[in-house]
């Protein structure tokens, strides 16, 4: 099994990667121990001990992620223009306020405060993370270091270690509380801001910093960049419905959360196997467009699994094959777009605006869950035949492959 640790081991044939690249790698997968041990139960906490309706906990979720995806490009821009290390420290601040905030949340606008302060944490120091992830992956590529895509899956490979742990780890403090899991996680945001007030420069060599004004407006003219961001903006909103959808089903099932845990451990221990060959792969046999096509419609096949065991309406053990099967489907097909989209960025981005493009790629996306994060909610306490808003949701993926950029 390739994992972080064995992956960053230079081989004979690869370029060893640099020591920031290093740090920034096993960063994601701190940031990732931490949100992840309280977010995959952040549902049954709104839903069960608050008492909150199901499209207010689908409004909350969009909520969270629109202020973390949606304010990348304000994160992105602030990464630009004073750098990585003030925005990573400021957002892991936050982020210890805001899980603090939450596990202590008890009314529906205290806790839609924490959510939107935890989410915002997020949207400074993750652009910040990426951004510079992906510039100094490009500079190794033109310097004959390897394929870009590479790096950004080992990244990723890093932050689905990180979302295996942490489901386990908030699993095994829910023993406890909820409260426990949130200032559990507020720990390792401490850990991780120490460390990187020691460890993480001043200033990094080769990065602009961006003062000219005009960047939003040209941005807003790149119908290529935008149409990649509505693609990009599909698959998120897939993935968003294993923290919505899928703890839903998982309860009709088996009429437990439990088994909610061993499923994103499902998720995350197919990234960490098989993301790497899965990205070699699909950059030796397929152009970006046609592997974020094939990743999207793998996704869409996901969803359309559960719409056609529904109306037989299983239970117990054999209800949560149709679950297991959506989270593999749903996580092969995310493991080849994200990768392919985000190095897309650089090949559409204006010169010294790529933490701008960065964080806009996560905005737009972000926005668009924001929409359909409360419709998805609603679509599910519809009473509509069990089998349809598996179905519509299995169709936005697919569409989306209608709207993909061409490469030039």
């Amino acid at each position: 099994m390739t994992t972080p640790l064995t992956a960053l081991r230079p081989g004979p044939c690869r370029t060893p990667l640099s020591p920031l690249l290093r740090l920034l790698i096993w960063t994601q997968l701190a940031f990732n121990i931490g949100f992840f041990a309280v977010l995959p139960f952040l549902a049954e906490h709104l839903g069960q001990a608050i008492g909150m309706a199901g499209w207010l906990v689908g409004l909350v979720l969009g909520l969270r992620t629109f202020s973390q995806q949606g304010l990348f490009v304000v994160g992105g821009a602030l990464t630009d223009r004073f750098g990585v290390r003030p925005a990573v420290l400021a957002g892991c601040a936050l982020r210890v306020a805001g899980f603090c905030w939450l596990a202590y949340a008890e009314r529906t606008w205290s806790v839609i405060t924490a959510v939107l302060l935890i989410g915002f944490a997020a949207a400074l120091f993750s652009p910040a993370v990426e951004s510079e992830v992906l510039r100094q992956a490009v500079a190794r590529e033109e310097a004959g270091g390897g394929d870009r895509t590479r790096v950004l899956a080992l990244f990723a490979v890093s932050g689905q270690t990180g979302a295996f742990a942490g489901p386990l780890l908030g699993a095994l403090l829910l023993a406890v509380d909820f409260r426990t899991a949130c200032l559990a996680g507020a720990a390792v945001f401490v850990l991780v801001l120490a460390g990187h007030a020691r460890l993480l420069p001043q200033h990094i060599p080769g990065r602009p910093r961006t003062r000219a004004r005009g960047g939003v407006r040209n941005l807003l003219g790149n119908r290529r960049f935008l149409a990649l961001c509505c693609a990009h903006g599909a698959c998120l909103l897939a993935y968003n419905q294993l923290y919505l959808a899928l703890p839903a089903e998982v309860e009709r099932a088996t009429g437990s959360q439990a088994p909610l845990a061993w499923l994103f451990a499902l998720s995350s221990l197919l990234a960490v196997t098989v993301q790497l060959p899965l990205t070699r792969w699909a950059g030796q046999r397929l152009t970006p467009r046609r592997a974020m096509a094939g990743g999207l419609v793998v996704i869409g096949a996901g969803f359309a699994v559960v719409a056609a065991a529904r109306p037989a309406g299983w239970s117990g053990t054999p209800g949560l094959l149709p679950s297991a099967g959506f989270v593999v489907l749903l996580s092969l097909g995310q493991m080849v777009v994200a990768p392919v989209a985000r190095a897309w960025v650089p090949d559409l981005a204006e010169e010294g605006r790529l933490g701008l493009y960065t964080g806009a790629l996560s905005s737009v996306s972000g926005l668009i869950v924001l929409l359909g994060s409360a419709a998805s909610g609603s679509l599910l306490d519809s009473g509509l035949p069990p089998a349809v808003p598996w179905l519509v949701l299995a169709a936005v993926p697919v569409a989306a492959v209608g709207i993909l950029p061409r490469r030039a």
